[in-house]
C-alpha cells in the first residue's frame, strides 16, 4: 500500500470516531478546567461549572454520536474497529447512561472529588471503543480502559468502605485480565489471528480438541465475562455494589455490560457453535446463583447486585439463541434494563438519600413518599418480569427467541435454559417484591431523615413511570430501531 493510500486510509477511518476523539480531548479539557476552578473558585462554585461542563460534553457526545446513524457500515484502521448502525444504538445507549448518572448526582446533591468527571469520560470513552471493536486487541485495551477508571471510580468516595470495594474490585479484575490475556494468547496460537473477522475463523477454532476449545474460549472471554458480573467471574460485585456511592453503582451496573454485548455479540457471531453451549451453561449458573444469593440480602444495594448478576445471564439467552429475534431481543433486554436498574437506585436514593440502604430503613416509608415508592414499585415489578411493564416484554422476547431456536436446533440444554430461566423469573419475584411490603406493609420503626426533592426529580420518575408502561404496549417503538440495524 502506498503512503497516500495508507494516508487516506487513515483519514477515512479518523471520520469514523469523532465522537472518541471528542471525548478524548473534553477528557484533556477537563483536567485544564479542574486546576483552574479549584484554584480560583470556591468549591460551591467550582462544583456547579463542572456540573455544567460535564452535562454539556454528555450532551456534544450524544450529538455526535446520533451524526454518525446514517454512516455507511466499514471498518476503521484496518480491521480494529467497525463502524455500522448497530455499534451507535449501543454508543447512544451510554451517552445516556451517562447523562443519566450525572443526573443523579446533581438531583440528590453528591459532592464528589473534581476527578470524578474525569473518570466518567474515561469510562465512556472505553465503552464507546469497545462497542466498535472487532479484534482481541482493541476489545482487551478497551477494557483495561474502562476497568481501570472503574476502579478508581467505585474508591473515589472519602469513606473506608469505598477503598476497600475498589481494592477488591481491582485484585479481581486484574486476575480477570491476566486469565483473559493468556486466552487471547490460545486463540492466536490455535488460529494465528487476532481478527473477530477473519475468514475460516471458527473452522480453525473447531479443528481442535474440546477440551482445548473450550478452555481457551472461557478463559478469552474472562475479561468480558466479569465485566457482566456472570459467574464464575462475578464474586466483586456484591462488595463493590454495597462500597461505591449509589450513582456510580447505578452507572456502572449498566454501562459497560451495553459495550461489553455488542462485543459478545460480535464474538458470538465469529466463533464456533461449541461456544453457545458453554454461555448457556453460564447465563444459566449466573441466573441460578444471583437469584438465590439475592434471597438472603438485608442490603437494597446487594440484593442489586445480586439481581445484575441473574439480569445478565438473562442477556446471554438471547445470545446464545443465536437467530435474527434472539440478537434483537438482546438489544432491547439491554436497553430495558439500562432504564429500570438506573431508575431503580435513582428512586431508592430519593427515598434514602446517600445511605447505607439496609433494607429495615424502608420500613413504613411508602405513606411519607408515596409518589417515589409506588414508581419504585413499579420499577421492580418490572425488573421481576410481570406483566404490564417493559420487563415483562423483555424477558417474553428472550425465552420466544430461544424457544425458537429449540425448535429448529432440538438442542436439549436449550430447553434446560428455558425451563431454569423461567423458574428463576418466578424465585426472583420474592426478593424484588419485599421492598415495597416493608414499603407500604410494615410500620415505620426507625426515624429516619427528612427527605426533599424538588420538580425535577418527580419530573424524572414520572418519566421512567410513562416509559416502563409504554414499552409494554407499544415495544415496537423501541423494537423498530433495533430490528433496523445493520448486521455487521
Amino acid at each position: 500500500m502506498s503512503l497516500n493510500d495508507q494516508l487516506s486510509l487513515i483519514g477515512q477511518s479518523i471520520s469514523g470516531i469523532v465522537p472518541e476523539l471528542f471525548l478524548t480531548l473534553f477528557f484533556l479539557l477537563f483536567l485544564v478546567a479542574e486546576l483552574l476552578f479549584t484554584r480560583f473558585g470556591s468549591q460551591a462554585t467550582m462544583r456547579r461549572w463542572l456540573f455544567i461542563l460535564a452535562l454539556s460534553g454528555a450532551g456534544i457526545f450524544l450529538l455526535l454520536v446520533l451524526g454518525q446513524w446514517n454512516a455507511p457500515p466499514a471498518f476503521r484502521f484496518e480491521k480494529l474497529l467497525f463502524l455500522d448502525q448497530k455499534a451507535v444504538f449501543f454508543k447512544l445507549l451510554i451517552a445516556v447512561s451517562w447523562l443519566f448518572a450525572l443526573m443523579h448526582i446533581r438531583l440528590v446533591r453528591y459532592h464528589f472529588p473534581a476527578e470524578l468527571n474525569s473518570l466518567l469520560i474515561a469510562a465512556v470513552l472505553g465503552m464507546s471503543l469497545l462497542s466498535m471493536a472487532t479484534h482481541w486487541l482493541t476489545i482487551y485495551l478497551a477494557l483495561e480502559l474502562i476497568s481501570l477508571s472503574s476502579y478508581l471510580l467505585v474508591a473515589i468516595s472519602p469513606y473506608k468502605k469505598a477503598a476497600e470495594g475498589g481494592l477488591k474490585y481491582l485484585l479481581f479484575g486484574a486476575i480477570s485480565s491476566a486469565v483473559m490475556l493468556y486466552g487471547i494468547s490460545l486463540i492466536y496460537g490455535l488460529t494465528a489471528t487476532l481478527e473477530l473477522t477473519a475468514p475460516g475463523l471458527a473452522e480453525a477454532l473447531a479443528a481442535n480438541s474440546p477440551l482445548v476449545l473450550h478452555v481457551a474460549m472461557l478463559m478469552t472471554l474472562g475479561g468480558l465475562l466479569f465485566k457482566l458480573s456472570l459467574a464464575p467471574f462475578h464474586v466483586w460485585t456484591p462488595d463493590v455494589y454495597e462500597a461505591a456511592p449509589t450513582p456510580l453503582v447505578s452507572f456502572l451496573s449498566v454501562a459497560p455490560k451495553v459495550a461489553v454485548l455488542l462485543a459478545l455479540m460480535r464474538v458470538v457471531s465469529a466463533w464456533p457453535a461449541e461456544l453457545l453451549q458453554l454461555l448457556g451453561g453460564v447465563a444459566l449458573l449466573s441466573i441460578t446463583l444471583g437469584n438465590v444469593s439475592a434471597l438472603w440480602q438485608q442490603n437494597a444495594r446487594r440484593l442489586l447486585a445480586y439481581s445484575s448478576i441473574a439480569q445478565a445471564g438473562y442477556l446471554l439467552v438471547g445470545l446464545v439463541a443465536f437467530n435474527q429475534l434472539g440478537f434483537e431481543s438482546a438489544t432491547f433486554y439491554v436497553a430495558v434494563y439500562l432504564l429500570l436498574n438506573m431508575s431503580a437506585f435513582l428512586l431508592i436514593d430519593f427515598i434514602l438519600p446517600r445511605t447505607e440502604t439496609t433494607l429495615s430503613d424502608f420500613e413504613g416509608l411508602g405513606r411519607k413518599h408515596i409518589f417515589m415508592s409506588v414508581i419504585l414499585t413499579v420499577v421492580l415489578v418490572a425488573l421481576a418480569g410481570l406483566p404490564p411493564t417493559a420487563g415483562f416484554m423483555a424477558k417474553w422476547l428472550i425465552f420466544s427467541a430461544l424457544w425458537e431456536a429449540y425448535e429448529i436446533q432440538g438442542q436439549p440444554w436449550m430447553l434446560w435454559l428455558l425451563v431454569g430461566g423461567i423458574l428463576n423469573a418466578a424465585i426472583a419475584l420474592v426478593y424484588y417484591l419485599r421492598i415495597p411490603y416493608l414499603l407500604f406493609f410494615k410500620k415505620q420503626t426507625v426515624s429516619a431523615a427528612t427527605t426533599t426533592y424538588g420538580i425535577g426529580a418527580k419530573v424524572i420518575a414520572g418519566l421512567v413511570l410513562i416509559a416502563i408502561l409504554g414499552l409494554f404496549f407499544k415495544p415496537e417503538y423501541l423494537m423498530q430501531w433495533i430490528s433496523a440495524l445493520s448486521s455487521m
